[in-house]
C-alpha cells in the first residue's frame, strides 16, 4: 500500500501520524514552501461544539495519540449583540494558534511525524492518483472536492483579521454578533498571549449583503474594539479571505480516494469552529486504510455535527438584532451557564431539531 496525503494541515498530518503509529509511512505533499505556511490567527477550541465531547485537547491525547499544547484554557466567554453583553465563566474550551508560528498546531504535528514532506508541490490529484494506491485530499478547503463533484456548497464567506498588540486576558474570549458591524456574520477576538491578539470579522455572501464591502465594516469592527477595550491596539499582521467554501462532500470516501478535514466538511458553517472534527477526520481516515474501521461509518457524527451547524446557520440568517439582544440576554446568567458547561446536555444538536420547523416555516413563507 502506497499513500499519498495531498496537504499538510491539520488533518493530513494527523492521518500521517496515525498512518505511521499502524506501520504505514506516507508521503504528503503541501504547495506550500513549509507546514504553517499561511497567514496567522488565533482559533477556538471550545467544548460546546464537540459534544458529547468534554474536553478536546485530553481526547486528542487519550483516545487518538494527537498531542496538542494549546495556548490557553478559556475560563471566560464575553458575548456582545447591539445592545446586551453576556458573561460566560467556568472551564469553556482552549485557544491556539495557526500558521506562520512555532507554537501553532500545525507546526506542533509537523514534530510528531516523520513522514516525508515534498514542499512547493505542483503535484495534481490526478497525477497523485497514478502514482499511489491510495489519495488522502487534505488541501485545507473544498474547492478539489468541488472539482471531483463530490462537494454540497453550502456558503461561502469572506473573512478579514488580524494580529493586534494590547493588553488581554489570556485566558478570555470576546465574540459579537451584531447585524449593524458583520451582517448576518460575527466578530471574535482571541488572544495569543498577554501582550498579542486576533482580532477577525467574518461576513457570509449572501444576496443581502451583495452591497456590503468587509473592509467599510472591518473598520467599524477595529474602531469599537479599540474603544471598548480602551486601547489603541496597533495591527502588527493581517489577513483577508474573499469567498471561502463552507459545504460538505456527498461521500467521504470514493474508491481509494479519502476527503478529510475543511475538504470534506469538517469547518461549522454556525460559527466557523471545526478543528476537532478536522483532525478526527484524518485520524478516521488513516483508520480505514489501516483496516480498524469504515471511513464512511467513522465520520457519520463529524456529518451530523455539520447539518446541526447548518441549521443554526440558516437560523442566524433569519433573525435579526432585536432577536439577537434577545439571545445575548437570555444567556447572561444561570442559563448561559447551563447551556456552556452542563455536560451531558449537547445543546447544537438540541437546538437544530428544536429550530428545524422554524426554518421550514420561512422558506415556505419566502418561497
Amino acid at each position: 500500500m502506497e499513500v499519498a496525503i495531498m496537504g499538510a494541515g491539520l488533518s493530513g498530518l494527523a492521518c500521517a501520524i496515525t498512518l505511521e503509529k499502524n506501520g504505514i509511512t506516507p508521503t504528503i505533499f503541501e504547495k506550500r514552501s513549509k507546514v504553517g505556511d499561511r497567514f496567522v490567527n488565533g482559533e477556538a477550541l471550545l467544548d460546546i461544539f464537540t459534544r458529547p465531547v468534554q474536553d478536546c485537547i485530553a481526547s486528542l491525547s487519550n483516545d487518538y495519540g494527537i498531542y496538542l499544547k494549546p495556548t490557553s484554557a478559556i475560563q471566560r466567554m464575553e458575548l456582545f449583540s447591539k445592545n446586551e453583553h453576556a458573561v460566560i465563566e467556568g472551564h469553556l474550551g482552549f485557544t491556539n494558534i495557526r500558521g506562520r508560528n512555532h507554537d501553532s498546531f500545525e507546526s506542533q504535528l509537523e514534530q510528531q511525524t516523520e513522514a516525508i514532506i515534498h514542499y512547493n508541490s505542483e503535484k495534481t490529484y490526478e497525477q497523485l492518483l497514478s502514482e499511489y494506491t491510495h489519495v488522502v485530499m487534505s488541501t485545507g478547503d473544498g474547492a478539489y472536492a468541488k472539482k471531483t463533484n463530490n462537494f454540497r456548497e453550502d456558503l461561502s464567506v469572506s473573512i478579514k483579521g488580524a494580529t493586534v498588540e494590547g493588553s488581554f486576558d489570556k485566558n478570555t474570549v470576546m465574540a459579537w454578533i451584531d447585524y449593524d458591524i458583520s451582517p448576518f456574520g460575527y466578530c471574535f477576538l482571541i488572544p495569543y498571549s498577554e501582550k498579542e491578539a486576533n482580532i477577525s470579522i467574518a461576513i457570509p455572501e449572501l444576496a443581502e449583503n451583495a452591497d456590503v464591502e468587509i473592509s467599510d465594516r472591518w473598520d467599524t469592527f477595529y474602531s469599537m474594539v479599540q474603544s471598548q477595550l480602551k486601547q489603541k491596539l496597533p495591527i502588527t499582521d493581517q489577513f483577508q479571505i474573499t469567498r471561502y467554501l463552507m459545504g460538505i462532500c456527498n461521500l467521504a470516501r470514493i474508491g481509494n480516494t479519502f476527503y478529510v478535514g475543511n475538504n470534506f466538511g469538517t469547518m461549522m458553517p454556525f460559527m466557523g469552529f471545526g478543528q476537532y472534527a478536522s483532525i478526527v477526520s484524518g485520524v478516521y481516515a488513516a483508520y480505514d486504510l489501516c483496516g480498524l474501521g469504515s471511513y464512511e461509518e467513522l465520520t457519520k457524527p463529524l456529518r451530523q455535527s455539520y447539518e446541526d451547524s447548518l441549521v443554526l446557520r440558516r437560523a442566524m440568517e433569519q433573525i435579526s438584532n432585536e432577536g439577537l439582544d434577545l439571545v445575548i440576554r437570555s444567556l447572561n446568567g444561570y442559563w448561559g451557564g447551563k447551556l456552556f458547561l452542563t455536560k451531558a446536555i449537547n445543546p447544537i444538536r438540541v437546538a437544530s431539531y428544536l429550530l428545524r420547523p422554524y426554518i421550514k416555516m420561512k422558506k415556505g413563507v419566502t418561497s
